[in-house]
């Protein structure tokens, strides 16, 4: 089995809460051209894929849906997103005031808000990884893409104020 089969060759969020927000829809679709570019995805006793992945709210919870790239299912994985609310506020309030110092330039506000976010990314996608660690293996990465994924799907889902309060 080589690494290339342990890989996303697809990557969807659900659409039924399309977002208006074209900073969101524009980052989203940045975080899925790049993990579908170079990822790590290793669903734990499955042989090897490619795989699809689709990422959906059901319930309140986030689920991720597993299947080959024939589309044949392979798992279905449910994870609370309680231990993820900081991070996605933390982010949350970092993309906001990142959208406001573009409109207010200044290289130095920029640059500490990019190191910021890349602080709160490589939390979460520790989280994430650890999160998965006995269902899905991927490497830091992909865990920080799929952060991103997950955020612009909470952020199309809900009130941008649900998640900063």
């Amino acid at each position: 089995m080589t690494s290339a089969e342990y890989r996303l060759c697809d990557v969807s969020l659900d659409r039924s809460f399309d977002s208006r927000d074209a900073r969101i829809e524009r980052e989203q679709e940045l975080a899925v051209i790049d993990l579908l570019e170079c990822n790590t995805f290793i669903p734990v006793g499955h042989d090897g894929g490619p795989y699809r992945l689709r990422i959906e709210v059901v319930d309140g919870r986030l689920a991720l849906h597993v299947a080959d790239d024939q589309g044949e299912h392979v798992a279905s994985h449910y994870l609370s997103l309680t231990p993820f609310r900081r991070s996605l506020k933390d982010y949350a309030r970092i993309c906001e005031s990142y959208y406001d110092a573009i409109r207010h330039p200044g290289p130095e506000r920029l640059e500490a808000i990019d190191m910021g976010r890349r602080g709160v990314h490589n939390e979460a996608a520790e989280l994430l990884k650890a999160r998965l660690s006995t269902k899905v293996t991927i490497d830091n990465n992909t865990a920080r893409r799929l952060f991103t994924l997950i955020y612009a799907l909470l952020v199309r889902n809900t009130d941008h104020r649900v998640l900063l309060s």
